[in-house]
């Protein structure tokens, strides 16, 4: 008896398996591409805007007359920022002014004594030479003319002429006295030409003190108008027209263009991290403004090594704990000139290790 044909199975479908190898595939192909393009590269989240903040703080004391700025202005350097009431300054640069002026005419005054004491002085002292020789020789003949009255025959003279040559004799010698006086005050002429060289040196430090006081009186006058040093936004301005300033108070801060990325990496990321290598960074605040940078350094310390308490490692027990090390890295392009960064935003820069 003849038994009948066995009946073939079915044949499977080799769509799922053709689906299952092309997913597998794709999860492959992603994963390797995924892993070649996060391969030498390193980032982070902890990361923020940086820049130069100026802070602007008056030279002198004084009431603000003038507010010329508002707050968030753009400012040049140079631009007026506010002005403190002058008039107290200007008095006191006119008063310095005056001093010296005073000063000047008292040095001019003192000059002119000692050109006058080069020459009176000198002369003096020869005249008391003079007189003194005079003198001397004017008792050696009253002393002669004495003498003769005195040795002479009594029948050949007189008592009124003996009286007479005596008091020649003794005038003589009083006018030789005086003479002598008068050379020794006269020998005092170096003395005395010092004496008026030394007044005009005191006059030309008084001069140059007034000087030194009048160029301090137009400086403060000039502290008066605040400019901006540079260029720069106006930021946490805490001055209205009517405050009163004290000096070195902090009444504004200029932010200037000049902007950066400081960036904490872990120090395990950093063992192929160097300068000059490229950075894509991307701004939280705004998700389509792509920036490039490149690494500018390192700070030579971490974070944690300049705070109030550092650790102390070498007390207790040690847990070893993963650090950040701050990196600069330099805006190199993408920001529009018409785009200020503000500081302080968060970032997430990528660094290119190849």
């Amino acid at each position: 008896m003849t038994s009948a044909p066995t009946a073939l199975p079915p044949k499977r479908s080799p769509l799922p398996r053709i689906i299952g190898f092309g997913v597998l595939a794709i999860v492959v192909v992603g994963g390797v591409v995924l892993w070649l393009s996060g391969r030498g590269k390193e980032s982070t989240d902890d990361a923020f805007t940086e820049g130069r903040v100026v802070t602007v703080a008056p030279k002198v004391s004084g009431l603000v007359v003038e507010l010329a700025v508002q707050d968030n202005q753009k400012v040049k350097a140079g631009d007026l920022l506010f002005r403190i009431d002058p008039r107290d300054y200007q008095n006191t640069r006119d008063r310095d002014a005056a001093q010296l002026q005073l000063a000047q005419a008292q040095l001019a005054q003192a000059q002119t004594s000692l050109e006058i004491a080069q020459v009176s002085y000198p002369a003096q002292l020869d005249q008391a030479r003079a007189a003194r020789a005079q003198a001397e020789a004017t008792l050696v003949r009253a002393k002669s003319d004495l003498a003769r009255q005195t040795e002479i025959d009594v029948r050949a003279t007189t008592k009124s002429q003996i009286d007479a040559a005596q008091a020649a004799f003794r005038t003589a010698q009083a006018q030789l006295a005086d003479a002598d006086a008068k050379l020794r005050s006269a020998e005092q002429a170096p003395r005395n030409i010092e004496v008026a060289a030394t007044q005009v040196k005191q006059w030309e430090a008084q001069v140059a003190a007034a000087q030194a006081e009048l160029a301090q009186a137009e400086l403060n006058l000039s502290y008066t108008t605040v400019v901006a040093p540079q260029d720069g936004w106006v930021t946490k301005r805490a001055v209205e027209k009517g405050n009163y300033l004290q000096v070195s108070q902090s009444a504004m801060t200029l932010v200037t263009p000049e902007v950066w990325v400081v960036a904490n990496f872990k120090e395990n990321q950093l063992k192929h991290m160097r300068v000059g290598q490229p950075v894509d960074i991307e701004v939280d605040a705004f998700p389509d403004l792509k920036l490039t940078g490149a690494v500018d350094s390192f700070q030579m310390g971490t974070g944690s090594r300049f705070t109030a308490f550092p650790a102390e490692n070498a007390t207790g027990n040690f847990v070893k704990i993963v650090q950040r090390l701050p990196v600069k890295i330099k805006v190199t392009g993408g920001l529009p000139a018409d785009h200020p960064l503000p500081l302080g935003l968060s970032v997430e820069p990528t660094v290119n290790l190849n």
